[in-house]
């Protein structure tokens, strides 16, 4: 009704879809947390790396701290979101976070770097479900019309921890102890797993699947195989051994049984046929591109500001804020300008040009570099990626049909996780090449002043405070120039993401296909939701801000009559209702009087309505005005579906356009109790 008196006189008056019942809200907080703990993991941990392996050792095993967690709530998601479905989501999400806790704990407590990240895969494990769940339970506690804003709330929350995290990290690792970026995690999360067994109550609508676990297996099992093939390879194996060779013709054998199963499967995690699109198969690619470039960067800055700048952990995740900010602008710009417009191809061609520009630029970057140059050079990488990253999840969403709508979103993002794994991998693999190779040319004799040696210093940068003054200039320079090489070598990735996108063919957009939340932008693991909530998630539009000014204006317009919006939205309720009483009507709305008796006053100076008693009734004509009011509100909605709502339409998506048309022709839930007013009318 808050959407009425927008309409109708352009003032937010939210009294009535406010009255949103207490235990819901707390149980949104609830979900917020959860949330909370799954983002802040994946931003955290990257200003305390250096630190972590100065303290645990294993300068090599660095990239798997970040790719552990990101391989294993990738893989997991998509089984919690189907277990969910099928078993009840409240026990699941509780569940998740048991185990994300657990993880949490035992990451703190880590005492060497295959400790730390085993634990990290089981945390990742719980991350998954985090992220899907609280989602998905957003949708079963509110109707649809009302879930927009609840899904900006969770974008929101991303949007805070891709700035907070970095901070928080540094701070963390400043004044307390690395430790305390994992031990944050256990106050947050037993609040949220109390509040959730005491307030969540969740309609149980239990939905039978055949869960795809062994096609979750296997590709969970390719990705690990070949990203072992990168981050070892070169480094604790030669590329020619029996090992690196193994691992590959393993990742080949699984990725061909992947195929073979997938072909089976009755819900396969990854529909081969989504492939047979081409403009997904090119989104799945520049996905890549995207996730490898930003999540190696977003590794090893850090490593670059600390070690090579000499700036406190705490004021390394200030200098991350440029990227983020230049992320965070870019991609609300392009989204609301590709919503707007209908044009998108120019943005994932800017993108990924700007990608490569801020690539090249960062590998400038070196010891002498001031704080203005870093800022820029950050800000133009962050640039790009934003340009990018909401434009793909939206051109997948416009090319699939409505039945693998939800599994082409997920799966958009799911190759950006995937290439987040490779890209940490592959850089961590030529950081640590490029930096034994270099200290090793730097100090020819190998043993150095002080007792410190070369792989000391490639196993401990804090070793270069122990050497001469005259020989640490070097010793930077070696680690500055090995982390600037890896962009340098990450660049010829984004430039075939460049080349790519100008394959990409620009279909008309579906008016229902609007600008993804923040949540499907900085997620770096696949949130898998069903098509019918990606739907629910663009018709949510109606219960926006503009959405509810406009609404009634549109379906006026529409069915060709010059009245006051507000005059409409009396005409659909009087048909929904068989007569109303003004008065009544406007009590138990948040509309205004006085907007109420004009409308009254146009429908009877029209004839379309007369009174009988203090009630308003249709006339002949009123009725006819009415029924052409609804066809137009049931074309509104159908040119918002495109071709989803042909003439095999399915099931859900008709049980949802009939919950939007009762909000928008008047619900029993504001129906006016006087007599005759108490009868219920079609439409």
């Amino acid at each position: 009704m808050a959407a009425d008196a927008d309409a109708m006189t352009g003032d937010v008056r939210d009294a009535r879809e406010e009255h949103v019942p207490g235990n819901v809200l707390v149980s949104i907080g609830a979900l917020l947390l959860g949330m909370l703990l799954a983002a802040l993991d994946q931003t955290i941990v990257s200003t305390a790396l250096p630190t972590i392996v100065s303290d645990l050792g294993g300068l090599e095993h660095l990239s798997w701290v970040v790719t552990a967690y990101l391989l294993a709530s990738t893989a997991a998601t998509p089984l919690w979101g189907k277990l969910g479905d099928q078993y009840g989501r409240k026990r699941l999400f509780q569940t998740a976070i048991v185990i994300f806790l657990i993880g949490s704990a035992l990451c703190g407590m880590a005492q060497n770097m295959p400790q730390l990240i085993a634990f990290r895969a089981l945390q990742g494990l719980g991350g998954g479900g985090l992220m899907v769940l609280s989602m998905a339970i957003v949708g079963d506690l509110v109707p649809p019309r009302e879930r927009g804003r609840y899904q900006g709330l969770f974008g929101a929350v991303f949007g805070a921890t891709s700035v907070l995290g970095p901070l928080l990290g540094g701070v963390f690792t400043e004044h307390l102890s690395w430790r305390w970026v994992f031990y944050v995690n256990l106050p947050v999360g037993v609040v949220a797993l109390a509040v959730i067994a005491a307030v969540l109550r969740i309609p149980r609508k239990a939905t039978h699947h055949v869960i795809d676990y062994l096609g979750t297996f296997l590709i969970a099992s390719v990705a690990t195989c070949l990203v072992l093939v990168a981050s070892l390879g070169g480094t604790t194996w030669g590329w020619g051994s029996p090992q690196i060779i193994g691992l590959a013709v393993l990742g080949v054998v699984l990725g061909v049984a992947f195929v073979a199963v997938e072909r089976r499967a009755v819900e396969p995690v990854l529909p081969l046929k989504l492939f047979r699109i081409r403009t997904f198969a090119l989104s799945a690619v520049i996905s890549f591109v995207v996730g490898f470039a930003m999540f190696g960067a977003m590794t090893y800055l850090p490593t670059f500001l600390q070690v090579v700048q000499g700036v406190s952990p705490t004021m390394s995740g200030v200098h991350m804020l440029p990227m983020v900010f230049g992320l965070l602008l870019s991609s609300t710009a392009s989204g609301q300008i590709v919503s707007r417009t209908g044009r998108w191809k120019v943005f994932p061609i800017a993108g990924t040009a700007v990608t490569t520009i801020g690539l090249l630029l960062l590998h400038r970057l070196d010891e002498g570099s001031s704080t203005w140059v870093m800022s820029s050079y950050f800000f133009v990488f962050g640039l790009g990626l934003g340009l990018v990253m909401q434009v793909l999840v939206l051109i997948v969403q416009n090319a699939v049909s409505y039945e693998d709508l939800g599994v082409a979103t997920s799966g958009a993002t799911f190759f950006r996780s995937i290439g987040a794994s490779f890209g940490v991998a592959i850089f961590g693999t030529v950081f640590t090449n490029r930096l034994g190779d270099k200290l090793a040319d730097a100090f020819a004799g190998g043993q150095l002043p002080g007792g410190v040696t070369v792989e000391g210093l490639e196993a401990d940068p804090r070793d270069i405070a122990n050497l001469p003054a005259a020989l640490r200039p070097a010793a930077l320079h070696a680690y500055a120039s090995s982390i600037t090489d890896v962009f340098l070598y990450a660049a010829p990735v984004a430039l075939l993401g460049f080349v790519l996108a100008w394959f990409l063919k620009e279909d008309r957009l579906r008016a229902s296909v609007t600008a993804p939340d923040v949540t499907e932008t900085l997620a770096s693991n696949p949130v898998e939701r069903s098509s019918y909530d990606e739907v629910c998630r663009a018709l949510s539009v109606l219960g926006t801000r503009e959405g509810r000014r406009e609404i009634y204006r549109t379906i006026t317009d529409r069915a060709g009559y010059d009245l006051l919006p507000g005059a409409s939205w009396l005409l659909l309720r009087i048909n929904k209702y068989g007569s109303v009483e003004p008065g009544a009507l406007a009590a138990g709305s948040s509309v205004p009087l006085q907007v109420v008796i004009a409308a009254a006053r146009q429908v009877e100076e029209r004839r379309l309505a007369v009174r009988s008693g203090v009630d308003l009734v249709l006339t002949a004509e009123g009725v006819a005005v009415a029924e052409r009011l609804a066809a137009a509100r049931e074309e509104s909605l159908a040119e918002l579906l495109g071709d989803w709502w042909g003439a095999d339409r399915p099931t859900d998506l008709v049980q949802l356009v009939g919950e939007l048309t009762t909000e928008l022709c008047g619900s029993d839930r504001e129906q006016p109790q006087s007599g005759a007013a108490a009868v219920a009318g079609g439409g």
